[in-house]
């Protein structure tokens, strides 16, 4: 089983797929890597070779991954939180950040919904 960036990679996928279990690699990035480590897309990661593992861990070295790409995009959240610009304060409440209606939907952000007494109306006299 290869071990890259901390991750421990399936070793029945090809890997191309197997790869992306790394945050922050998706397809077209896992494709660029085994292009320039010049290892086959189509080989199972168990049949790689520990040269071919090194080439690959040498070429992921020059990419922002797993920990510092997480560290990274947290400390961009607080930077736009500390600026108090609009996303920063979306976050800040823990509301949709890209536009999307609060109305009816965004449960997910928001949290479970709680039930609120109705009101009962007057009584007319």
């Amino acid at each position: 089983m290869a071990r890259i960036a901390g991750i421990d990679l399936p070793k029945n996928k090809r890997g191309i797929i197997g790869l992306t279990y790394i945050f922050g690699v998706g397809n077209t990035t896992s494709a660029d890597i085994l292009a320039k480590a010049e290892v086959d897309p189509n080989k199972r990661v168990q049949a790689w070779t520990d040269e071919e593992v090194a080439r690959i861990r040498q070429v992921m070295g020059e990419i922002k991954v797993e920990g510092q790409l997480r560290s990274e995009i947290q400390m961009n959240i607080k930077r736009l939180m500390d600026i108090g610009c609009y996303r920063g304060l979306r976050h800040r409440r823990g509301l949709p950040v890209r536009g999307q209606r609060t109305r009816t939907n965004s449960r997910t952000r928001k949290g479970r919904r709680k039930t609120v007494a109705g009101k009962k109306k007057a009584a007319k006299k």
